[in-house]
């Protein structure tokens, strides 16, 4: 009989007893084994309360981006990424940008949405009525959920109610507006939303559906503007350069797509050094770029009167400084710490800032030497690792590897040969 993934009671072993069960599913060897066993900062017993079936831990470069002046405060900024180039950008971004003041930010309140979909309803625009009649009566049913976030100045603030008219037919959708203070805060809106959606249903004479946060978070907005020196930035040509990269990316979804994600380089690199919710963060950003019926940039460029580049960006930003992994993952506490934030809001300011300054690094890069130049000397640098090079040769390897213009395993496995040669 062939090997199996089913696995009853999987859940109910101890991680060794996964591993075990692995090992011999994947064929693993015990050096495998002894690897998946390492862990650093969180542990075993702390990773095994966070998710399910634990078999081990991972982790990636936590590195600390430099320079960077908000709202004229300092920031070292951690940023976790396995990606060439990410940081020493950001941090090359943000040392141009402090000579015109560095960055300034703003945010709107914490406020998140959460959705009840009813289906089956009669006449929808009466239901949408009466929902909105009962707002008070609704948001009070919401608010007993969370008495303490509403002693914080938080808890549902507004009601809001849509007619959709979907392939299943017309549908109301009300959305709860919560104020979730310095959370991310989908459990307390989905608690929320569970709660008041019999009343929502029975008031609208409707069928209950989905209740759930929205990732759409339009209502908690970060913003950044920066100023770039022309001179800094490299002259008139180098300005010129990168407002007609940003007028390709407004103009083509395709090259959209890659402008918009260097933006997020810099803003999920911050979120997972602190732990957040990287995977709602890429949603809303993306979806915001589709707001109009279009996918746009998240960043707005153009020339000022100096000749200066000014830079801006606007997203919504869902992050919190509590709850969740933020507030058990070791690490993610020291990154806090490291940034000094206070407030969510504040954090979201700070990814804003970084996205920014990711997007100016990347197409500065790409309208000047070209995007590989940063990328493959750090790309060399593991190909020389992954052929066995070991100490002061992984450098000597990729250095030989970039100035041949040949950044390939098979030719680190050569030179790594000779060099060997050469010593015996």
């Amino acid at each position: 009989m062939g090997r199996t993934s089913e696995a009853p009671g999987f859940y109910k072993l101890s991680s060794m007893e996964r591993l075990k069960f692995v090992q011999e599913f994947a064929g693993l060897s015990d050096d495998d084994i002894k690897l998946l066993q390492k862990t650093g900062a969180l542990g075993l017993e702390q990773a095994n309360r966070m998710i399910e079936n634990v078999i081990g831990t991972t982790e990636l470069p936590l590195g600390i981006a430099t320079n960077f002046l908000i709202n004229g405060k300092d920031y070292l900024v951690p940023m976790a990424i396995e990606e060439p180039s990410v940081v020493a950008a950001a941090s090359n971004a943000a040392k141009i940008a402090r000579s015109r003041g560095g960055f300034y930010t703003e945010s709107t309140p914490s406020i998140m949405i959460g959705q009840v979909q009813l289906v089956d309803v009669k006449n929808p625009s009466k239901a949408k009525e009466t929902i909105l009649a009962q707002k008070k009566q609704i948001l009070s049913k919401a608010n007993g959920q969370d008495p303490f976030l509403v002693k914080l100045g938080g808890g549902a603030v507004d009601l809001e109610a849509h007619v959709i008219d979907t392939p299943q037919g017309s549908m109301v959708i009300t959305h709860l507006l919560v104020d979730v203070r310095d959370a991310m805060g989908a459990n307390v809106i989905n608690t929320m939303c569970e709660a008041v959606a019999p009343m929502i249903g029975e008031l609208a004479g409707g069928k209950v559906s989905l209740r759930i946060v929205s990732n759409l978070a339009t209502h908690r907005m970060a913003r950044a503007k920066a100023t770039f020196s022309r001179e800094a930035l490299g002259g008139e040509e180098a300005v010129e350069g990168v407002l007609r990269a940003y007028a390709f990316a407004a103009a083509d979804p395709y090259r959209c797509a890659t402008h918009n994600k260097g933006v997020m380089n810099g803003i999920i690199a911050v979120a997972l050094a602190t732990a957040n919710d990287t995977r709602a963060l890429e949603a809303g950003a993306h979806a915001y770029a589709s707001k109009d019926g279009a996918y746009k940039s998240l960043t707005h460029w153009e020339r000022d009167v100096n000749g200066d580049l000014v830079g801006s960006i606007e997203l919504p930003v869902a992050v919190g400084v509590i709850g969740g992994a933020t507030g058990v993952h070791p690490v993610a506490k020291i990154c806090r710490k490291i940034l000094g934030v206070k407030t969510a809001r504040e954090l979201g300011e700070v990814m804003a800032a970084v996205g920014l300054a990711q997007n100016l690094a990347a197409m500065r890069a790409l309208v000047a030497e070209g995007i590989q130049a940063g990328h493959m000397k750090l790309h060399a640098r593991n190909m020389a690792t992954m052929a066995g090079a070991k100490g002061e040769l992984i450098d000597i390897v990729a250095r030989k590897m970039v100035m041949e213009k040949k950044i390939r395993l098979d030719r680190a496995v050569e030179i790594l040969r000779e060099l060997k040669s050469e010593k015996s």
